[in-house]
């Protein structure tokens, strides 16, 4: 699944190309997670002021309300100036006076929909319970111990939910807590201040890193300019369960956690 670094990196690729550009015509193809609100053929016209990210969702704020973008399971976004005919998995394509901005998800758990505003539902609706943004100015260390502070769960999982912090996905939580010597499976309450403070630099410090890096491609991911990301070619320990830790040379577990697989050396990450 597309994380933060991902839907940034496809939000950059991206983002100052379509600007100020005039919406021709746009194209639904096979339905997506949720309806787009709004017909097609209504948003022909409007204008992209700008293209901003909220979590995991992209946010194509238009001169009449805000087009959503969620890329799912399997999704990616391209935008080209020659855009050839649609394809199987070519769910969605807004042409525009400067390219078109095509949704290609194979398992169509994306999705595209317009909002009136972000004040209003659905936009309230699926952004009002969104966590603060690791990468932004309001990630602040003391709120973020006391988030935590609040949740009995394994500290991994409240990380994949969202609430405390957005974004930090499964690939860059594991990541992440090994960097900040944490096991993932310690209780999210009982971490020190000192310990969070370590675990907030260590979110910071990856997901940087993974946008610098074009994200990760385990799959498909590619960013709107057709480019696959090579993070994953510097994971400590995402996808190298038996391999040697590259701290201790003790070779790392894989557990599962709702659902979800986790990585981490049991050694550098005792508690």
């Amino acid at each position: 699944m597309p994380e933060l670094p991902e839907v940034e990196v496809t939000r950059r690729s991206f983002a100052q190309r379509i600007q100020g550009a005039r919406i021709l015509h746009a194209r639904a193809g096979l339905p997506l997670r949720w309806p787009l609100g709004r017909g097609a053929e209504q948003l022909a016209g409007l204008t992209v002021l700008r293209v901003d990210r909220r979590g995991k969702y992209l946010l194509l704020q238009l001169d009449d309300g805000v087009l959503l973008v969620h890329l799912g399971m399997s999704g990616s976004l391209s935008f080209r100036a020659d855009a050839p005919p649609p394809g199987r998995h070519d769910h969605f394509d807004l042409v525009t006076t400067q390219g078109t901005l095509r949704l290609n998800d194979p398992r169509r758990f994306g999705a595209v929909l317009w909002s009136a505003s972000l004040q209003v539902d659905p936009a309230r609706k699926l952004l009002g319970s969104l966590g603060v943004e690791p990468l932004g100015d309001a990630f602040d260390p003391a709120a973020f111990h006391a988030g935590l502070k609040a949740r009995r769960a394994p500290i991994k999982q409240v990380l994949l939910a969202g609430d405390v912090v957005v974004g930090v996905g499964n690939i860059y939580a594991s990541e992440a807590l090994f960097l900040a010597g944490i096991r993932p499976t310690t209780r999210a309450d009982r971490l020190s201040r000192a310990r969070a403070d370590r675990l907030h630099a260590a979110i910071r410090q990856v997901l940087m890193r993974a946008v610098e890096r074009g994200g990760s491609t385990l799959r498909n991911f590619s960013s709107a300019a057709g480019e696959s990301g090579h993070f994953q070619a510097e994971a400590a320990v995402y996808g190298r369960a038996g391999q040697p830790c590259l701290r201790c040379a003790t070779p790392l577990r894989q557990i599962r956690q709702g659902q979800r697989s986790t990585f981490f050396c049991p050694m550098c990450q005792r508690a």
